[in-house]
């Protein structure tokens, strides 16, 4: 059925983009069959899914961490790709219809503007096209404020990338980029030797070029001011990793009749991370950053989820190197499955036990050699995405990451949900090497059902959207999985512009 849908030209339009002819059948099969919802069996708690590592633990946690930080094993990988755009709904509708809706939105926006870290930018830019801010405020023309923030005649930021807009002032000392803010943390815990730094974004291709030339200037001024050598690492998802999409029975097209293939959303950057040679990386979101001020407890954090990742994966590997040696004892096996259930969290089949020895060996070591992840979780306080959830699954009950749009309406499901006590900051630790020092093939581990569709309107016209399983939801869904609460100031995203004006986000005097 999927077949009769497509033609050849549209095999040699996706041949081109690197979608072979059976991806493009399983992407149709998809929308057109729809996804299987996951099945929430209760929230993880603490205590249930969810370590909670005591004040005694983690001097010891970061001694691991820094250990291995000078050992160069650490790396950094930023999903970069989102754009400021969202981040300017409403600064832009009011840009289009020449005000803000209401009196007091005008006035706030007027109040707030200078708190911005781009004010002086902005600033600058207005006088530079031969007006004044002041009098822009004076005389209630906010519009043409919002004009020289948002088009290419000024700042341009409608259009720049998140990684691109200033977040954070610092005064005399100027202000910085969320791109830049991610520079000077990952040097508080990801340096090699306290040397060098690698870290790795992901970028749209349309802005790639923009984000090298920052790069290329703000680099080196870091280096100089923190004493370390910056790798910075650039790519984007491939043209390979779209995906078609539905209007009504069809396939969306543009006018012409040519296949509309969207971007696949943050799942397909599991190749992205196959690509990397590296060891051990820690994910977190562009808009996830803090100031200066707030820096020492989120690296405090970091350093004891990465200690807490390595102490697991250090015995996860010595029991693999035991278990693939030879024939394992009884004794050797219990020890081995106390590990998997009070560390990993791994729950057994009550026949397990009955299993004879040699099955209950290579149960165990298929469960033990797949990639690693210590998820750091905050207490949930209201803030949009995912959290941490036990799933009944076809693999038996496990911890995973889910997104709202992977559950059914049904009641119960919804109440499951509700109950959740934590969410998901996108704050974690990974291990992309197995137990010989091997890459793993990370697509392998992935729940390729686990896809996303969603209703969109574009242009006027309603269509049905696929994206590729999550990053750390479906594209982690059979990697071994622990949860490890941290503080909420380890969290800081910035969704709208107007979170730039939290108390987070300002300096520690305002």
């Amino acid at each position: 059925m999927a077949s009769s849908l497509f033609t050849e030209a549209d095999l040699r339009q996706c041949f081109a983009a690197g979608i072979a002819a059976d991806e493009l059948a399983r992407q149709i099969a998809l929308l057109q069959a729809g996804v299987p919802p996951v099945k929430l069996n209760r929230p993880a708690t603490i205590e249930d899914g969810i370590v909670r590592i005591s004040s005694e633990e983690q001097p010891q946690l970061v001694a691991r961490h820094d250990a291995a930080a000078r050992q160069g094993r650490l790396m950094k990988f930023v999903p970069a790709s989102g754009a400021a755009s969202r981040m300017f709904v409403h600064w832009q509708e009011a840009l289009a219809k020449g005000s803000f809706s209401g009196l007091e939105a005008g006035k706030k926006f007027a109040h707030d503007l200078h708190r911005f870290a781009f004010f002086p930018e902005l600033k600058k830019a207005i006088a530079g096209g031969g007006e004044d801010i002041e009098t822009l405020l004076r005389e209630g023309r906010l519009h043409r404020i919002l004009y020289w923030i948002l088009t290419g005649q000024g700042l341009n930021y409608g259009h720049l990338p998140k990684a691109l807009i200033k977040f954070h002032s610092y005064g005399q000392d100027g202000s910085r980029t969320a791109l830049e803010e991610h520079l000077v943390e990952s040097s508080l815990y990801a340096a090699a030797g306290g040397r060098e730094c690698r870290l790795h974004f992901t970028v749209s291709e349309e802005h790639r070029t923009a984000v090298s030339s920052f790069l290329e200037e703000v680099v080196q001024g870091y280096e100089e001011r923190l004493g370390m050598a910056f790798h910075p690492g650039l790519s984007s998802q491939s043209s390979a990793s779209n995906t078609v999409a539905l209007e009504g029975d069809r396939l969306y097209r543009n006018h012409v009749g040519h296949l509309i293939l969207r971007p696949g959303g943050h799942g397909a950057l599991l190749t992205n991370l196959q690509a990397l040679e590296e060891d051990i990386v820690f994910i977190k979101n562009i808009d996830n950053v803090a100031p200066d001020w707030l820096k020492p407890e989120i690296t405090f954090y970091k350093q004891v989820l990465g200690g807490y990742f390595l102490r697991l994966e250090e015995e996860m590997f010595s029991h693999l190197r035991t278990l693939s040696a030879g024939a394992a004892t009884e004794t050797q096996i219990r020890e081995v499955q106390i590990f998997c259930r009070q560390s990993l969290h791994l729950v057994f089949s009550p026949a397990f036990v009955h299993w004879p020895l040699a099955r209950r060996q290579e149960f165990i070591m298929e469960k033990l050699d797949r990639p690693l992840r210590v998820c750091g979780m905050v207490r949930n306080e209201g803030e949009p995405g995912g959290g941490p959830f036990w799933i009944d699954g076809a693999e038996g009950s496990s911890l995973q990451i889910v997104e709202a749009h992977q559950i059914d309406s049904s009641s119960e499901q919804k109440a499951i949900w509700s109950a959740a006590t934590h969410f998901n900051p996108v704050d974690l630790v990974c291990g992309l090497r197995n137990y010989e020092g091997r890459k793993f093939n990370l697509p392998l581990f992935a729940d390729p059902q686990a896809a996303g569709l969603t209703q969109k309107i574009e242009g006027g016209r309603k269509i049905k959207v696929l994206e590729h399983p999550g990053l750390w939801n479906g594209g982690m869904a059979r990697w071994n999985t622990v949860f490890v609460e941290v503080p909420i100031a380890t969290f800081n995203p910035v969704k709208t512009i107007e979170d730039l004006l939290r108390p987070q986000h300002l300096p520690a005097a305002s």
